[in-house]
């Protein structure tokens, strides 16, 4: 791609967002549809939450909006006419010069940079002259088109594969309810599926300032999304940990958030072993003949979390009580059929590995056209 560098300003309009008055807001979809920022984004369009009835700044359907205030950088295109708020700047090319979608996915690739013009102490925000001084390279339409072209496919590609998690992440649920749903079986209170030496506890209650080199401790970020992925581990010191015995992990409990976030569920890997939990967390420490898989899935069903969270009790700190989490009735069907139900339920999961392996492929294959478009290299 052989061009000269060219201002944005140069072939695009751009609009700085105002806020207009705020008693001209509404949720009942009077006037135009109202985007403040970055928390109305999606992946390319913005979800409509509030109205105006008297809009200051205005962007039509197909301008670029560009979010120029904490976060700067992040992109959308508008789908209709709409008033902009003073955190996003609309942005239109002129067609004779340059490629909407072009703009867009050169935003993409050097938002990182975008952002890192962003100025002030408490927010960081760009302005009009930052935003309409941006350089991008600008060959001919021509030439832009066919790029805009290898990208849309590339991320064509790459949505298509993200539609494609998302529809198996309900496999699971729709296998639980399938092998389990429709049938009756007996029934025993949570409590006496567990070790009774160490029964379900929660964890550490004043685990201190992070101590280096410590015992790891888990916390609801580390299960976010019910499974054991711990991320910036914070340990404690070890004799505060000792005085938690009951919640030192082995590897093999399920661990369950029970204040706060209250309802995710994890298995313990045998990595953990020695780990301990924080006080939001609670351990189900498992008897040997127990299925992890079984219960994991069950403690995750519509049922099971019904009854969890119809116990939260508090206002300011929202939590369930270990007695109510430990009455929680868990049906009990044949061990060959939960034993049939964990076969498929690793089926699903190495599919699932397979996915991410391919998703990031595709990830990886989309950031090397979007950087080499911007190169000089396609």
């Amino acid at each position: 791609m052989t061009s000269g560098l060219k201002k944005l300003g140069d072939v695009a309009d751009v609009q700085m967002g105002q806020s207009p008055p705020g008693d001209t807001y509404n949720t009942e979809g009077d006037g135009l549809p109202f985007f403040q920022g970055k928390a109305e984004f999606g992946e390319d369009t913005p979800t409509k939450a509030k109205w105006c009835s008297s809009p200051s700044r205005i962007a039509e359907a197909g301008d670029i909006l560009l979010s120029v205030r904490a976060p700067v950088g992040p992109t959308n295109f508008a789908t209709e006419r709409c008033c902009i708020g003073r955190g996003l700047a609309a942005i239109r090319a002129k067609p004779q010069q340059c490629n909407q979608h072009y703009i867009r996915y050169y935003l993409r690739r050097f938002e990182t940079e975008i952002a890192a013009r962003g100025v002030g102490s408490t927010f960081a925000a760009i302005g009009r002259k930052d935003v309409e001084g941006l350089l991008l390279p600008v060959p001919s339409l021509p030439q832009q088109e066919r790029i805009v072209k290898l990208l849309d496919e590339a991320d064509a590609l790459r949505k298509l594969r993200a539609q494609a998690d998302q529809r198996t992440a309900v496999l699971i649920p729709a296998l639980f309810h399938e092998m389990f749903g429709d049938e009756s079986f007996p029934e025993r209170p949570l409590i006496e599926l567990v070790d009774q030496s160490r029964g379900i506890s929660y964890g550490v209650v004043q685990r201190g300032n992070h101590f280096p080199g410590g015992v790891p401790l888990v916390r609801i970020s580390d299960f976010g999304n019910n499974i054991f992925e711990p991320k910036d581990i914070v340990s404690v010191e070890p004799n505060i940990s000792a005085k938690y015995q009951r919640t030192v992990l082995v590897g093999g409990e399920l661990i369950v958030s029970i204040r706060g976030t209250v309802g995710r569920v994890a298995i313990v890997p045998a990595m953990a072993k020695g780990w301990n939990v924080a006080r939001e967390v609670a351990v189900i420490p498992l008897l040997h003949d127990v299925s992890r898989p079984f219960l994991h899935s069950y403690l995750l069903s519509s049922f099971a979390q019904n009854f969890i969270t119809g116990e939260i009790r508090g206002i300011a700190q929202r939590g369930i009580n270990l007695e109510d989490l430990r009455r929680l009735p868990v049906p009990q069907p044949p061990k060959l059929l939960q034993e049939k139900f964990a076969v498929r339920l690793e089926e699903i999961h190495r599919m699932e590995s397979n996915q991410i392996s391919r998703a990031q492929r595709l990830e990886d294959l989309f950031l090397s056209i979007l950087h080499r478009a911007f190169a000089g290299e396609l």
